[in-house]
């Protein structure tokens, strides 16, 4: 091997242990984690950590893209293809669920996360508006939700984070009321969606709270799949 090509494979070798060092470090010690510690135990000098990641920013948005690449982006593809559109979508939110309870930490180091997260989630938004797509033609999930929902939706499930140990699963009991929602035989009919409007989070944790409501996009009323057939109460 060429002394150019070793030099390049110590460098891959060195981001990966830099890498997985971070996700070990942040999740042990919390958001304010030093920069020195996670180089320590990668086993390697902080100016090669500087090297590979030039500022904090660069190394959390690492982590968390690796993290995405890696557990969440696999399970996209397998979820738009299945054959049962509902189960993708309980799949697809169980994983995200997952990954942002591991991960909460590293995202709440990011001095600018409510950015950081409306970048990384939106593949994962638009599959799940294809997945509520697939789950409304199937009649699998109530008809009058809107594009709005979606992301509104999974916001709600990323706020139960916070409010309990992340090392544990208690998050899979709201995904399960809230998929219970979603395909009530007779649900009562819904209020006019709001459009989504934009903000300006002012520090990591508040703006990891509400980053999933605060992407500033405004969308059509109509259904997921369309229109929504208008929907009487009845008494």
């Amino acid at each position: 091997m060429s002394t150019s090509r070793r030099l390049r494979a110590d460098a891959v070798r060195n981001s990966e242990r830099i890498l997985r060092a971070a996700r070990e470090v942040y999740a042990e010690s919390g958001p304010d984690a030093m920069l020195d510690e996670i180089a320590r135990r990668a086993g390697v000098g902080i100016a090669t950590l500087y090297r590979r990641f030039p500022n904090k920013e660069a190394l959390v948005r690492a982590v968390l893209e690796q993290g995405v690449e890696e557990n969440l982006a696999p399970l996209i593809e397998r979820a738009l293809v299945h054959d049962d559109p509902l189960r993708g979508l309980a799949d697809l939110f169980d994983a995200s669920l997952a990954l942002a309870a591991r991960d909460r930490n590293t995202l709440a180091a990011a001095d600018n996360a409510g950015a950081l997260v409306t970048e990384l989630s939106a593949p994962f938004l638009d599959a799940l508006a294809q997945l509520f797509r697939r789950c409304q033609d199937a009649g699998a999930i109530r008809p009058d939700l809107v594009a709005e929902d979606v992301q509104r939706l999974f916001g709600m499930l990323m706020s139960v984070l916070w409010t309990m140990d992340p090392d544990g699963a208690g998050w899979r009991r709201y995904t399960t009321l809230l998929l219970d929602a979603l395909t009530r035989p007779d649900p009562t009919p819904l209020p006019p969606a709001a459009p989504v409007v934009s903000c300006d989070p002012v520090e990591p944790l508040s703006s990891l709270r509400g980053a999933t409501g605060c992407t500033g996009i405004a969308g059509s009323h109509e259904g997921v799949a369309g229109p929504a057939s208008p929907r009487t109460s009845q008494d």
